[in-house]
């Protein structure tokens, strides 16, 4: 745990801690951010990397130009009190582009439907804070709605079921961020 308090866990056999992406002073250090998907980040206001961490989870995502269909989404399935409510989960973000591949209409429908639009939510959030490291480490790793994530690769070729992972490490008050080109199904 870092002097601002925050641990990010690095499951390996047994649950351990390590320092989180931020320093004793709260400051992002954006060395720990990765990723070709980081040039769309702001370089600063409420939406770069510093005000993404001063923000909890969805108060930050809504803040990123690189996810206002995610943050639509979330709002139509009522789901950003519970986000940001949350003390320490991470976040597989899926970027614009990924849902522009769903199309318009199938968007449209899942956010009519907030009972089907949750649970593939939920399969994006892990109950657990991790790093890169820790989900390399894990391989594997449970979402809020019970089914299993694959982790795969290393450094910035990082995947997620597949799915590139274009910006990780962003930390927010109560979460890590993984930008992600798929929105993952269950």
């Amino acid at each position: 745990m870092d002097q601002a308090g925050t641990t990010t866990n690095t499951p390996t056999s047994a649950p351990t801690t390590t320092t989180a992406t931020t320093s004793a002073m709260g400051m992002t250090k954006t060395s720990d951010v990765f990723g070709p998907g980081c040039a769309g980040v702001p370089q600063d206001g409420k939406g770069s990397l510093q005000g993404m961490a001063e923000d909890p989870v969805a108060t930050a995502a809504s803040n990123n130009p690189l996810l206002t269909k995610l943050v639509a989404a979330v709002k139509a399935a009522n789901l950003v009190d519970t986000l940001n409510s949350q003390q320490a989960i991470t976040v597989f973000a899926p970027a614009d582009p990924a849902f522009a591949a769903l199309g318009d209409a199938k968007f449209q429908e899942l956010a009519g439907n907030p009972a089907a639009l949750t649970p593939i939510l939920q399969y994006h959030v892990v109950p657990m804070r991790y790093d890169a490291k820790g989900l390399q480490a894990a391989k594997t790793v449970k979402t809020l709605n019970g089914s299993d994530l694959t982790i795969a690769g290393s450094g910035d070729n990082l995947t997620v079921n597949g799915a590139p992972v274009l910006c990780g490490n962003i930390p927010t008050k109560n979460a890590t961020v993984f930008v992600i080109g798929k929105v993952l199904t269950p």
